[in-house]
């Protein structure tokens, strides 16, 4: 029965994740498909520059290698899995500055959103390269540890959820702001860690650190966007970096 209960297990966390690995760029396409995968259908403003494509062009390779890798899995070819891992540690590298730098370029030139000046929305992108580094840098940590690793690995794919989530073309969605492209990612965060908890019997508390984390994160931003200290800080980023 026990044997039984854990294959029981490993395909439900198989099927899961491939889920994920689909509902994963399906998200990003609505989201950035206007604006940047299918610009060519719809009227966007032009891209601002070629730091833009090389941003956009990292972050796709990340979405399909997770892609990938989730397949490597399902297909037990571990080893494959284990090798781009490697080379995953690279391109996260990559994400992680490329992000940095569009997000520091943007505010510098005056980029932003609606409501909030663009300094103060600086602090978004920083945050998402930030958490990002912490969860996959504890990704890596745990890569021996297959349980908190995969964990780890599905809150990067939460963590990148927002900027897309936030350009869906929908009024209602545009009209709910944060609790939207945060509160889904948040919710579904939750929801993960309570299913998990409940069909394995036990509470995996890496999950539950990195889900706190990644939560705290997202409204932590929205309460110190606006002070002082941020702007600051912003500053100094648009001053002496990019």
């Amino acid at each position: 029965m026990a044997i039984n209960n854990a294959a029981d297990r490993r395909a439900f966390e198989r099927r899961f994740f491939l889920a994920v690995a689909i509902l994963f760029p399906i998200t990003v396409l609505i989201g950035f498909g206007p604006t940047y995968y299918l610009r060519g259908f719809f009227t966007p403003p032009p891209i601002p520059n070629m730091l833009v494509h090389m941003h956009g062009l990292a972050m796709s390779a990340w979405i399909i290698l997770f892609a990938t890798q989730v397949y490597f899995i399902r297909s037990m070819k571990i080893k494959l899995h284990q090798q781009l891992g490697i080379a995953s540690v690279v391109l996260a590298v990559v994400v992680f500055f490329l992000g940095l730098f569009t997000g520091i370029i943007s505010a510098k030139e005056g980029r932003g959103v609606p409501g909030i000046t663009p300094l103060q929305f600086l602090i978004v992108p920083v945050g998402d390269v930030i958490v990002f580094a912490f969860l996959f840098g504890a990704a890596v940590y745990y890569r021996r540890n297959a349980p908190n690793h995969k964990r780890l690995m599905l809150l990067t794919v939460l963590n990148f959820l927002p900027p897309a989530l936030g350009r869906f073309p929908f009024e209602l969605t545009q009209s709910l702001g944060p609790l939207w492209f945060y509160g889904v990612p948040d919710i579904l965060a939750i929801i993960f860690v309570v299913v998990d908890t409940w069909r394995n019997k036990k509470l995996n508390t890496v999950f539950l650190a990195g889900t706190i984390f990644l939560i705290a994160s997202h409204w932590l931003r929205i309460v110190f966007c606006t002070s002082e200290t941020w702007v600051n800080i912003a500053t100094w980023l648009t001053t002496n970096v990019g």
